[in-house]
């Protein structure tokens, strides 16, 4: 079954910018882009028949039968949309085995679950989070774990080779290049290493696409934004 349109639910700078440079490195522009404000929209009914997580990315695929699937995991998405488009070269091939695709399956899963949940982490207790429910102790936990443990992986492997996978760029280096953005944000990752690998990812044009609405995000959420009463996590 062929795939007829992509549609992405997407808000400036959220992990759904992680699956929009994707789509950009396949697709250019060929593809749709709802915005949705992650502040007021993310609990309503109608966005919750999307996902019931009430979180983005959510992507809308489109058969050629006009049947209609949706994905809610960035991770799942970055995976299936690099294998399907194989003439993009932008992951290892799944067969036959290769330590090439161990390595990058493996790298881009650490991106997306056990690095991005530490950055959420200090997201929610130092920008989201009602003052009352703040911890400091998780704050100082994530911060002391991304500079000790992870900074010194990911520098190792960047002063290795151009990209977080090797010698050509992936779908991982959309995990990679979104996470250091949020680190950096967060005082994170400043050494020269990585302010050399954004400036190789910032002059890709699928990039520059990407994150062409970052000026539109809002860091700290409003008081009165109706996310601070229903946030669940």
């Amino acid at each position: 079954m062929q795939i007829k349109r992509l549609k992405l639910y997407h808000s400036p700078a959220l992990r759904s910018t992680r699956v929009k440079w994707l789509l950009h490195e396949i697709l250019g522009d060929d593809f749709d882009v709802e915005s949705i404000d992650a502040y007021s929209d993310l609990y309503t009914p109608e966005f919750r028949k999307l996902n019931p997580n009430h979180a983005l990315p959510v992507l809308e695929i489109t058969l050629e039968n006009n049947e209609t699937v949706v994905m809610i995991e960035s991770g799942a998405m970055l995976v299936m949309l690099a294998d399907l488009f194989p003439a993009s070269r932008l992951a290892p091939l799944a067969r036959p085995f290769s330590k090439e695709r161990a390595d990058y399956l493996q790298m881009l899963h650490f991106l997306c679950t056990s690095m991005d949940m530490m950055l959420w982490q200090l997201r929610i207790h130092e920008h989201v989070l009602p003052a009352s429910e703040r911890d400091d102790r998780t704050i100082r936990r994530y911060r002391r774990k991304i500079a000790e443990e992870v900074e010194p992986q990911l520098a190792k492997r960047l002063r290795e080779t151009p990209y977080i996978c090797g010698a050509a760029f992936t779908a991982a280096d959309c995990v990679m290049g979104y996470n250091l953005m949020w680190s950096r944000g967060a005082g994170l990752c400043t050494a020269p290493v990585f302010t050399d690998y954004l400036a190789r990812m910032a002059a890709r044009p699928a990039y520059v696409s990407a994150f062409a609405d970052r000026h539109l995000f809002v860091r700290t959420v409003p008081e009165d934004a109706p996310v601070k009463v229903q946030f669940t996590g």
